[in-house]
């Protein structure tokens, strides 16, 4: 079993190899599944054919039980930066799976600028051993989570650090005064306790393939799906608002929960628009490596 050097050793290869473009340089085990954008490629395709730079945030995670590493960073496309998402799957030295998630911001996706790529120290720490969770604990948080952004309707099924902060493809969107939407003003448990976020209809095909114990870091995937038939609806103080959704439309995400002593502390996000009710090549869960 891989410890978490040698996990980010693997990382560093195959970020090395995508610097140059050369999936030649990578060892892929048998059986590879590798994605970018939910969508099965083979190495050599995609961000491989062009990528020009890659940013220095390098916000990196792993699960040394499980053959997992990931690393939440940026790209440069030529005339572009966008946030990135990387997860690969580590067994015997080789990669036998590799997740990208790249919100390529400029064609589509999250439409709000101002993004900056800063390292967030409540991410890096290393939780002590008396405010650990359990992997079993550390995903139940997270995946309520989900719950509550599902249907949103105020009822707050997690817990949440006070000043806990979300950056959601390279934008602050709680505590951030300076963004379009007043929603963003709030903490994280105070958008939720409104029921802002009720045209999300479904968090679907949720994976938590990665759990950092150390760390206190779940990464998950899976799918926000607007059946986009919302229109008006009242807050929870009453305040009437409009859905900002109202077509069929969903996003596939990438998303790292920071949790100490119970609660969620940081969440970073990475996600991008694809086909409404889009499948997902790994499926509901997929076998974890070594």
């Amino acid at each position: 079993m891989a410890g978490r050097e040698q996990l980010y050793e693997t990382l560093d290869h195959f970020l090395a190899a995508l610097d140059t473009g050369d999936a030649g340089r990578v060892a892929w085990a048998d059986g590879l599944l590798y994605t970018e954008n939910n969508v099965a490629l083979e190495p050599g395709d995609g961000l491989w054919n062009t990528l020009t730079a890659r940013g220095p945030y390098d916000l990196r995670f792993a699960d040394p039980a499980h053959g997992q590493v990931a690393l939440f960073t940026c790209v440069e496309e030529t005339d572009a930066v966008s946030p990135c998402a990387i997860r690969l799957e580590v067994m015997d030295g080789m990669i036998a799976g590799a997740e990208l998630v790249v919100a390529r911001n400029k064609d589509e996706g999250f439409p709000f600028l101002g993004q900056a790529f800063d390292d967030k120290p409540a991410m890096l720490a290393t939780v002590p051993e008396a405010e650990r969770s359990m992997r079993e604990e550390l995903i139940r948080i997270a995946n309520g989570y989900f719950d509550t952004i599902e249907r949103n309707d105020g009822t707050i099924r997690t817990r949440f650090h006070p000043h806990c902060d979300r950056v959601e493809n390279g934008v602050q969107t709680t505590h951030n005064a300076a963004f379009p939407l007043p929603i963003a003003r709030l903490g994280c448990e105070a958008q939720f306790a409104l029921g802002w976020y009720r045209y999300d209809d479904a968090l679907r095909a949720r994976r938590f393939p990665l759990v950092d114990v150390e760390r206190g870091v779940v990464l998950a995937h899976g799918f926000i799906d607007h059946a986009g038939k919302l229109g008006e609806y009242a807050l929870t103080d009453g305040t009437k608002v409009s859905s900002p959704i109202r077509r069929p439309h969903s996003y596939y995400l990438a998303e790292a929960f920071k949790i100490r002593a119970g609660a969620i502390e940081q969440v970073e996000a990475v996600f991008h628009t694809v086909p409404y009710r889009m499948p997902s090549p790994w499926g509901e869960t997929r076998p974890h490596s070594a």
